[in-house]
Formats: structure tokens, sequence, C-alpha cells
């Protein structure tokens, strides 16, 4: 699944834990901070150990001139870069922070040095550093300060373009930089607003091609001149109706681009764009879903791609000029993602996960048809053959749409009605997809829940129509699609609509919070994480670099109209309908939805006397991303779903 999961479970009766001993409790580390937690045994620890210790690996870029790959993988606390030099080869570990290393990617011609990006604490000011090959030595390239992200390399991998929030802290400038020498750091141009982003340079490298976001359904693409600076808007046409653009990459000729694009269509299709004519010609017409993400390979002649079909990721490779498909080998079910082709050879190297498997890197060889697995991520000795694949579900809405989501049913030794968990995905454009649950197959599997993971209006991927059905004051009905879920689960005789437990991270613990003010009698309990409970005081206060961006989404809380519907639906408002226990967990340093956001929804449950526990770290932001505070969150979680959802008899620990 993308973006935040966590899990809330809910139950009817307080069920008293007894008092342990200290070297029973499983005891929070100094930069966490809770408040109404109680002791967490250490016997949840124990059983609950080899869910929270599965590896992932994440394909990040091909050496330029050899067959060997980085990656991105967990050893320690949090995800570092790691070079494979061969498929099955030791994963060797290159960089050792304290927090995670986001992504990285090979100076494109040699390779003798590495690009890669991490943030402190999870705050997302992200730098830029260099790491040299030979030596191993690190550099910080840009500030130090600012949010720097993006990055696209110049053909002769002497430039590598960014973005920058350095000039006045909430709009995106164009940078570039050539790496090797830091001193050459200049800004190109100068720019209004924080929804910008690098994709390609030309092949002559004198134009850097710019996206724009507006919203998820509107954007732009823009012409930089690399040296002047002058931008020149290339789509839509000015006039045009709002249309979306999702990757794009120069021709290898320079005489157009190719491009992802809601164009004329409620799905993005892969396109070519030719810059002479600005004429359109789609790729992709008979596949009625969504292209997630492309590539140009290094002759030009094929573009591999990723649909995403009714959440299941698909691979194909097409004929970049007729876009006839290539036969290729059948993979299994799941997600796929980072799609790249090597420099010299016909092979292309992804992700990949599924219901049964973390995400490994892969590649494969064009001319042989063949897939290699390059690494194979530790499950903790659990057997993932056994784990649940999802089942493709809908229902009926308030209003007769069909809303649909992914379920995973306990296995056939839990007998009865089973407990549920409904994780409501971020965003709001996001989506839940069926890829490996990690921790969640703990509640599955140990404690016979059945999660529900729905889509509901809003979510990207069932075309932009939909998504469009929860902008402003629409979200109304976003809120009535859980309503409707809650209703069907009723319908069915393997669930049991009486022992339900709302959870989700983001825009997913917003929909939580509002879950448990709006519809508190269907469930028995819900876990909010980095959740917003007032939309007028997030807006108000989330960085100042997203704030118009979250508007077009949300309504501007600037105008009384939207204010008054904020104020009358938002969760902290409406506090006086909840009774059931609620679980908060928050990033200190979150600078999406600020901590004031959860501190707030604390306080008020608390005057009104709902039981509520509240986790807080010191050193993350939005969400947990270090290991061992995952680990301190997911025990706490089962004690308070076992606590509240599944009472004492449903307990998976002695």
């Amino acid at each position: 699944m993308r973006k935040l999961s966590c899990l809330l479970l809910t139950a009817t009766l307080l069920v008293p834990i007894p008092a342990l001993a200290q070297s029973d409790v499983v005891a929070p580390s100094d930069n966490l901070v809770t408040d109404g937690v109680p002791p967490v045994p250490a016997a949840i620890a124990a059983a609950a150990r080899p869910y929270s210790e599965f590896r992932a690996a994440g394909f990040w870029d091909w050496h330029p001139t050899r067959r060997e790959m980085i990656i991105g993988t967990r050893f320690g606390d949090a995800p570092q870069l790691h070079r494979v030099r061969s498929p099955g080869g030791d994963r060797s570990q290159l960089t050792f922070f304290p927090d995670p290393v986001s992504g990285a990617s090979y100076q494109p011609t040699d390779g003798r040095y590495i690009v890669f990006t991490k943030d402190v604490g999870g705050a997302e000011f992200f730098q830029k550093y260099r790491y040299d090959v030979a030596t191993g030595e690190i550099t910080l390239l840009t500030d130090g300060k600012s949010r720097n992200v993006g990055g696209a390399w110049s053909h002769k991998g002497d430039r590598y373009a960014y973005m920058s929030t350095r000039r006045t802290g909430r709009d995106l400038d164009l940078w570039s930089i050539d790496p090797s020498n830091p001193a050459t750091d200049h800004m190109v141009i100068e720019l209004q607003g924080g929804g910008y982003g690098p994709l390609d340079w030309s092949p002559d490298d004198r134009t850097i091609l710019l996206s724009q976001g507006v919203s998820v359904n509107e954007s732009y693409l823009w012409l930089v001149d690399a040296a002047s600076g002058q931008k020149t808007l290339l789509a839509p046409q000015p006039g045009s109706e709002p249309v979306a653009y999702g990757d794009a990459k120069f021709s290898r000729d320079g005489k157009g681009i190719y491009v992802s694009t809601d164009q004329g269509s409620e799905f993005q299709r892969l396109a070519y764009l030719d810059l002479a004519t600005r004429g359109y010609r789609f790729l992709t017409t008979a596949i009625p879903w969504d292209v997630d993400e492309f590539d140009l390979s290094p002759d030009g002649r094929w573009i591999a791609c990723v649909t995403n079909e009714d959440g299941v990721g698909v691979l194909h490779v097409i004929d970049a000029a007729t876009g006839a498909a290539r036969r290729l080998p059948k993979l299994p079910t799941g997600l796929i993602s980072d799609v790249r082709w090597r420099r010299s050879g016909a092979e292309l190297g992804f992700t990949l996960t599924s219901a049964r498997a973390p995400a490994d890197a892969y590649s494969l060889d064009l001319a042989g048809g063949t897939v290699t697995r390059w690494t194979e991520s530790e499950t903790a000795g659990l057997n993932t053959r056994d784990f649940t694949e999802s089942e493709l579900v809908h229902w009926p809405s308030f209003d007769g749409r069909a809303i649909s989501g992914f379920l995973y049913k306990p296995p056939a030794r839990f007998a009865g009605r089973r407990p549920v968990i409904i994780n409501i995905h971020g965003g709001p454009e996001g989506q839940s997809r069926p890829g490996f649950l990690g921790r969640n197959n703990f509640y599955v599997h140990e404690l016979g829940v059945a999660i529900i993971f729905p889509n509901i209006r809003g979510s990207t991927g069932y075309g932009k129509t939909f998504t469009k059905l929860d902008n402003g004051v629409l979200r109304d009905g976003a809120y009535k699609d859980i309503g409707a879920l809650l209703q069907w689960i009723r319908t069915r005789p393997d669930l049991d609509a009486d022992r339900v437990l709302v959870t989700g991270g983001s825009y997913g613990g917003h929909m939580t919070l509002v879950t448990a003010t709006q519809y508190n009698g269907p469930i028995c309990c819900s876990v909010d994480v980095v959740g917003i409970s007032n939309l007028a005081t997030f807006l108000e206060h989330t960085s100042g670099y997203r704030q118009d961006l979250r508007r077009v989404e949300y309504g501007d809380e600037r105008d009384s109209t939207l204010r008054a519907w904020m104020e009358r639906t938002a969760p902290l408002n409406n506090v006086d309908k909840v009774t059931k226990p609620l679980f908060i967990v928050q990033g200190m340093n979150d600078p999406r939805v600020p901590r004031s956001e959860a501190e707030q929804m604390v306080a008020a449950l608390k005057r009104r006397g709902v039981p509520v526990w509240y986790l807080m770290a010191k050193d993350e932001g939005h969400g947990f991303r270090k290991k061992g505070n995952q680990d301190f969150q997911f025990y706490a979680t089962i004690l308070f779903t076992e606590r509240y959802l599944l009472g004492a008899s449903g307990s998976a620990t002695p």
C-alpha cells in the first residue's frame, strides 16, 4: 500500500491490564512522548516481532557503464543507500545516517559519484548530497536549511536540475548545479508557488522540461532555457480546459516529448506531443486505465510503462512509434514502480511487491524475455506464501455510486464473523492498492481481524471525474462513503459489524476523526495517525509551500462560506459526539499536518472524558520512518486493538 497505514481496532468493553513489572513491558525510547498510553506488555512485542522485521528493497538506479544497481533498503533503524553488484549479490551499505535516505541516482555518464537526498527528523527540509564512489566521501551540495526536491540530470552528466525554497522559504525555484563542483550551484529561474518540478533535459542540454502542478486535475508543462531562464508554456494551450500531466520526457531527436496526460480522456494515457505542431499522438488508448509512470529506452525505440488497472500494477513495453505492445513474461499480481532502462543493453529495472512478498529489485531483459530478481528481502522466517491475497469488493453509497476497496480476510481457522479494521488511505489524491501488508499481516493472521482498504470518492485511479467528487464542500460525499461501508459490512455474513475499528494516516487520519464523530455508534474505536482535526486550522498552519496547493483540494479557509462549512464539520468541533476510545499518533516535526492538529484534538477529548492515547515522536515528521519508533507504535496499537476491539479473549499473546 502506498502512503501511511496505521491500524485502528475497536471494542465495547475496557479490559483491565494487570500490573506489570518493569522487565515485563516495552519501554518507549527517550524520543517518544506518551500520554494515556498504558504499559505495553513485552509479550505483545515477542508475539508481533516477526511481523516488524520485514525488509524491503527499492530499485533506485543503474550504474551507467556496469550491470549493477543502487537500491534503498534498511539493515539498521532507517533505510539507507546500498549497492548491488549482481543479481543476488551482497547489498553493500554506502550511507549510515540516523535518518532515512529518500532517493539516489548515479552521475549518468561514468557513475563516479551518486547524488542522494536526505532530511533530518522527518521535517522534510530535504538536502542534496554527493557520494564519491571511489572514496566514500559525502559532500553537502545544498544550503542545509531549505527544502530541496526533485532532480533531473543533463545528458552530459555535468548538470543536475532541482527545486529549492531557499529564496523565500515557500516558493520552489528552479536551480542547477554541477555536483562535482558545488560552487556552480545557481538559480535558473525564480518561480511562484510550490508545485514545480524538473522532468527532463532536451538532448542538447539547452532546455529543461518543467512541470507545474496546481491540483491533481490541473497541471502545466513549461520549457525553460537553461542559460537564460526564459520560460515558455508548452501545454496545455491557453484557454484550454484543465489538463493533468504525469511524467514527461524528450524524444531522443528532441522534436517532441512523450507524456502521460488525461487530455481528452478520463484516464492518463501515454502520448507523443510534437513540439512543432503541438499535436498529440496517443499510444495507450486501448488501455482504459491510468499510466502511472514510464521510461524511454536509450535508443528511443521502446517505452516501458506501468498502468494502474483497478489498483493492480501492470508492466507494458510498447513501440514508441506505433504503440504496439511486446509480449512480456507474466509477473506476480501486485505493484510495480521505479521503472528505468539501463543505458547499455535492453534491460529494464523496477521494484515489485505483492501481497505475499515485500518490495524487491528486479530486472527484465527485453531480448530474452527473462525476469531476474536482484534482491530477496528477509521476512523474519514467516512463510509469506500463506499470507492472504486481497479481494476486490464494491458497495453502493448514498447516491447509488459504487465504491470499491480491497478486503483481506483472516485464515479459515478463525471461525464466525470476524472483527474489522477499516484503513483509509491518505492524499486524498491517493489510492489503496494490493501490495504487501507488512505489519498489518499480524492483525489478519494472528488476531483474526479482517482489514478493508476503501477507495472512497476523491481517490485516484478511477478517472478524473471520480477524483474531483470530494473537492471543497463535496467532501461530505466522501464522509458518507464510509457510512455506506459501515452499512455494507452488516450485509456480510463473514464480518462482525459490531466490532469495527477505523484508522488512517494523514488525510486518512482526518477521515478517521470524521468517522469517530459522525459514525460514533457503529464503531468501537479509532486510531488516527498524523490526521487533520480541523481543515481550517490545518490550512492556516501547514507549510507555506503547500498552502495554495491544498486549498485547491479542500477549499480556501479564507472564504467565509467555506470556512463556515469547515468549522461545522471539523472533528475538533464535534468531539461531543465521540464516546469511543481514540489513539492519536503524531510526529513533532510534521511540516504537512502540524502537531497542533493532534494536540488540540487530544485536549478536547480529555475535557470530554473520552479515553484517548497519545504517542508523539520528537524525531519524526509526517508519520514514523524509523524502525524503533514504528515498532513501539505497532506494539501500542496492538494493545489498543486487543483492549478495545477484541477484548481479552481476542489476544494473541499469553
